[in-house]
């Protein structure tokens, strides 16, 4: 049975975009982590998820995810990845009930993704390295595996989802919220082209407010 420890939802939501927006001088084309679900409110067997968000038509094959071990930093799996970011750049990974369905909306690929609770971290690599890494948790005495700060290790039920999918600041506890209500398949992302960087403070509320819908 997974450890569950209670979190109050963040408050600084909107402050974390701004920080995360202004912290970064341009737009990532790589293919990104944008949202995680390692601990459902419920059982976990069919209901968690990796969101991937990366440019339309990207092939995934060869690309993996790890879960990495906070306590002593090994891998405790590895996932190998397949499929095509479809048209609205957002990819879902749902786990595995065991019979090869998930009960998790708008997954475009079902495979064991139920990851440890924290302190640990997320990998997504592929054959020339590492691509993205999301680490939550406590890790004082641990090994890190994510980048930058840690993100927190949130409540049973929520997620960890990207501030603004298009931005990466190398830093998990910039790049990345609490969500009480997770949200596969849509991310935050700007409407519009970026601004310059003056403007870069009101592009970081819209993207939090503004939810790019996944196709019908």
């Amino acid at each position: 049975m997974k450890l569950r420890r209670k979190h109050s939802k963040s408050v600084t939501l909107c402050l974390l975009a701004l920080s995360g927006v202004l912290g970064v001088s341009s737009v990532t084309a790589q293919t990104l982590i944008s949202e995680v679900l390692y601990d459902a409110a419920g059982t976990d067997n069919g209901t968690t998820f990796v969101e991937l968000y990366g440019t339309p038509g990207e092939m995934l094959d060869g690309m993996l995810l790890e879960g990495v071990n906070g306590a002593d930093g090994n891998v405790y799996t590895s996932i190998a990845l397949s499929g095509v970011i479809p048209a609205d750049g957002v990819f879902v990974i749902g786990d595995d009930s065991g019979d090869g369905t998930t009960l998790v909306g708008n997954a475009d690929l079902i495979l064991n993704v139920d990851f440890q609770n924290g302190p640990d971290s997320v990998v997504l690599r592929n054959t020339d390295g590492i691509l993205d890494a999301l680490g939550y948790g406590d890790f004082t005495g641990g090994v890190f595996a994510g980048e930058g700060d840690a993100a927190p290790d949130v409540a049973a039920g929520f997620s960890l989802a990207r501030v603004n999918s298009v931005f990466d600041t190398d830093d998990n506890l910039v790049d990345f919220a609490a969500l009480e209500v997770p949200t596969p398949g849509s991310v935050p992302v700007s409407a519009v082209p970026l601004p310059p960087a003056a403007l870069l403070f009101l592009s970081g509320i819209t993207g939090m407010v503004g939810v790019a819908r996944r196709r019908s």
